[in-house]
């Protein structure tokens, strides 16, 4: 049986992880009989309104910036069965998962404040680069493949952010990343790295498309040796 660790970044697809694509990959897993341990960074981050509004306050509701735990929100996604990042070993599990949302660029890295100056959180850099020191698979959905690309485009890896023709695919580019364009449900699998991901909601228009995405991820993972 195979244990995978996911790496949340919060709860929401403005300011943490994605919600379908975090379920959809969890139900994947599940689905075959693997068991999955989530974990998350300890930290605070700035909440992001998921809702729009034309002025600042709307029907007495206030939207000034306010800030929240990376750890406790991501604790809603995992129903409480979470752990610190700092206690995942590679040893203790088959493959380490990221999925996304803007969570993965604002509470993970800088690369939604930095672009191309962007960083990796300690954390979060350790954790990717002792899963693939240790020759186990990487997975990431939607913009979470940008965390990958900073930390492991020195390997030349090859990994997916969607069409290849935004700024997050450029960028990946800079840092030595090998970019296919990829469709909503597609699969990028770098075998010789052991990198996969899947463009989720950077092409998705639609959750059966996440849902599908996330399968075919997982069972390209299955397929992997």
């Amino acid at each position: 049986m195979k244990k995978i660790a996911v790496i949340l970044s919060g709860c929401g697809n403005r300011d943490g992880s994605e919600l379908q694509e975090s379920l959809s990959l969890l139900l994947a897993i599940d689905r075959r009989g693997w068991q999955y341990q989530c974990f998350a960074p300890e930290g605070f981050f700035e909440v992001v309104p998921h809702i729009d509004v034309e002025d600042e306050e709307e029907e007495g509701t206030v939207l000034d910036m306010e800030q929240r735990d990376i750890f406790v929100e991501s604790a809603r996604i995992a129903r409480g069965n979470l752990l610190p990042l700092e206690q995942y070993r590679p040893a203790d599990y088959d493959a380490l998962a990221l999925p996304g949302g803007m969570g993965a660029a604002r509470n993970l890295s800088t690369f939604a404040f930095d672009g191309p100056r962007m960083e990796v959180i300690d954390a979060v850099q350790d954790a990717i680069l002792e899963t693939y020191r240790a020759e186990k698979p990487v997975l990431a959905m939607c913009i979470a493949p940008m965390v990958l690309a900073k930390v492991l485009g020195r390997y030349e890896v090859e990994l997916t952010l969607g069409p290849d023709n935004n700024q997050a695919s450029g960028v990946a580019k800079g840092f030595g990343c090998k970019v296919r364009s990829c469709g909503p449900t597609d699969v990028c699998v770098d075998t010789e790295h052991k990198v996969l991901t899947t463009p989720a909601y950077m092409a998705a228009t639609r959750i059966s498309e996440i849902f599908d995405g996330a399968e075919n991820l997982v069972a390209e993972l299955e397929k992997m040796r």
